[in-house]
């Protein structure tokens, strides 16, 4: 789905305005990954991961990381650059890999383009068959229940373009990702990342992120601008 940069919102929002929230989210992804899936290594699967595959939340060399991408440029560019260990070009809910081949497999900002296009219901199955024992499905996308989650009205009305660049952002309830990820076999949690808004001026943004360590709490997880929900597949069972 192209962007048109030529929109309501990126025009009012300055690019310094914009690295304040993109700092803030990576700081807390990086805090919650760390606590909740305290992995030293391991193989991870970035799928859709166009140029930023997830090294923030697993770095190398204890890290592995394979990437896909549809556009082959984009594989050649992440294996060139060594974003990635490894890359391919495939569709989520159609990769060959084999099955627990992975530790991880990452979703990051990608499901609301999948949901735009279908069902997320083939992403969540492939995720659960290429997990290992105890492993996790981590996404990160935004939420549906934050005030700003309104901005998909304007892709309701056919102004998604106008007014935020695609009509293809479709913000995602938790309820949606628990009930997928239970689905599919896997045991879900979902914590808020932040409640700031990267259209915000930057003190409005810094107030906001104040409520960041509320985001694990069940009640006010939910109402979280940007959500990380981390599935995890069952553990080997003994014997």
């Amino acid at each position: 789905m192209e962007y048109d940069p030529d929109n309501l919102l990126d025009r009012a929002t300055g690019d310094a305005t914009l690295q304040v929230h993109y700092d803030q989210s990576l700081r807390r992804e990086r805090e919650l990954v760390a606590r909740r899936l305290p992995l030293t290594g391991g193989d991870v699967l970035s799928v859709g991961c166009g140029w930023h595959p997830g090294r923030h939340l697993f770095p190398a060399p204890g890290f592995r990381i394979t990437g896909t991408e549809l556009e082959q440029p984009v594989v050649d560019s992440l294996i060139e650059r060594g974003d990635v260990d490894a890359a391919v070009r495939g569709r989520a809910g159609e990769l060959s890999f084999e099955d627990g081949s992975f530790d991880v497999v990452l979703y990051r900002l990608v499901l609301h383009h999948i949901a735009y296009q279908g069902t997320l219901t083939p992403a969540f199955s492939e995720a659960r068959r290429l997990l290992r024992p105890g492993g996790a499905m981590i996404a990160v996308e935004p939420g549906a229940w934050h005030p700003v989650g309104a901005v998909a009205l304007a892709n309701l009305l056919g102004l998604g373009r106008a007014v935020h660049g695609t009509p293809d952002d479709i913000p995602l309830s938790p309820r949606r990702l628990r009930g997928e990820a239970a689905a599919a076999g896997l045991e879900p949690e979902v914590h808020a990342v932040t409640y700031g808004w990267r259209r915000l001026p930057p003190p409005a943004q810094r107030a906001l992120h104040r409520l960041d360590p509320l985001g694990s709490r069940p009640r006010s997880g939910v109402l979280g601008h940007t959500l990380m929900l981390i599935a995890r597949a069952p553990a080997r069972r003994a014997g």
